[in-house]
């Protein structure tokens, strides 16, 4: 189906992913399209995968939890928030994957896994694809809107599932497990003389915690790896959409180049470009027609005039170079839907301010 605008995106996607750099409005825009959604009657849930908290200030609610909250909203959908909390979506798949109540203690008991689960590089990302999926699967909604950290590594829970399986699948993680399979004792295998070199290194309870912990988890690899699969699968699928929110600063610009081209790096093309913050159009013309209006003024001796005319050749200047600073990004973008919102008169921050911008997104004609 092709796309005219973004009530077409919201009232057909199942999965909207929003990214983009920090102060370009990315987490109101994302709350605005998720309230535009429930308004026109969809189930729609928002996570954030930012531990900034911001989306719950701009919900008006006091927080928010890995778990969906309904959000207090007259509209003839429904509307759900929520946080990600890496390490209890983490606890929960290992729940779901386990074969038995003691392979699962023995998995969340275990030292090295409490690191791994809170401070291992990727585990974040990875179980925000997880959380998204387990989302995406919730008879309860119908539609998934993310917004995601205001970071250069924002997309990388797309790379994610694909890191997880290469894993799995490396020859150190089945040398760990080795032990398990071949029913060897754990001490044996540690007294090993390259085990004994990495021990003095990382101390020997570290060792030990991590081979128990990798022999814990032998057996429940293979569902991870199917789940990571299909995680994989559903995030470049055509449920899934792409929008990227900037301004019109070099930055913010520059940003949205990057995400627009990692984007299209990983096989899923940016559906929409939302434009946040510009300088309103006042009349036709160029700041230059209004300097020679200005001029004109100031020799007929209307000084009021000559006045205005520098004020609006000044907003023009504005508005002109934010177009020249845009022009890179808007032909990245190429056959994107583009969204231009101008600045507004008063700070977005309670749901009816919300609910206002939502309904002016999805009027504003999209250019292509």
């Amino acid at each position: 189906m092709s796309k005219k605008n973004f009530r077409d995106v919201i009232s057909t996607s199942r999965i909207v992913v929003c990214c983009g750099s920090g102060g370009v409005g990315k987490t109101t825009t994302a709350a605005a399209l998720a309230m535009q959604a429930a308004e026109i009657g969809r189930r729609v849930v928002l996570i954030t995968i930012d531990p900034a908290k911001r989306l719950a200030d701009a919900l008006g609610l006091s927080d928010l939890s890995n778990e969906p909250s309904r959000v207090q909203h007259e509209c003839s959908g429904e509307l759900w928030a929520m946080m990600l909390d890496a390490r209890a979506t983490f606890d929960e798949v290992i729940r779901q994957q386990s074969r038995n109540k003691q392979q699962e203690q023995a998995i969340l008991t275990n030292p090295f896994y409490s690191n791994i689960a809170s401070r291992l590089s990727g585990s974040q990302e990875y179980m925000a694809a997880e959380k998204l999926y387990e989302l995406f699967n919730d008879d309860r909604f119908d539609l998934v809107i993310v917004d995601t950290p205001p970071t250069r590594e924002a997309l990388d829970f797309l790379e994610a599932p694909q890191k997880l399986m290469n894993f799995l699948d490396h020859r150190v993680y089945r040398w760990l497990v080795m032990p398990a399979r071949g029913g060897l004792r754990v001490l044996n295998f540690a007294a090993q003389p390259i085990l004994k070199t990495i021990g003095r290194v990382i101390g020997a309870d570290v060792l030990a915690d991590a081979i128990n912990f990798f022999q814990a988890f032998e057996g429940i690899e293979e569902g991870f790896r199917q789940r990571a699969l299909a995680v994989q699968t559903l995030l470049k699928s055509q449920d899934s959409k792409y929008v990227v929110v900037a301004s019109a600063h070099h930055d913010t610009v520059q940003e949205a180049i990057f995400f627009t081209d990692e984007l299209a790096r990983v096989g899923t093309p940016v559906t929409g470009l939302i434009i946040n913050r510009l300088q309103p159009k006042f009349g036709k013309g160029s700041a230059s027609a209004s300097i020679t209006a200005a001029r004109k003024a100031d020799k007929e001796g209307d000084t009021e005039l000559a006045a205005l005319h520098r004020n609006m050749a000044h907003l023009r200047h504005i508005m002109q170079a934010e177009e020249a600073t845009l022009k890179p990004l808007l032909d990245a973008v190429r056959s994107a839907l583009v969204v231009k919102l101008d600045q507004r008169a008063q700070d977005i921050h309670d749901l009816h301010a919300i609910a206002d911008l939502g309904r002016d997104l999805v009027a504003a004609t999209a250019t292509r």
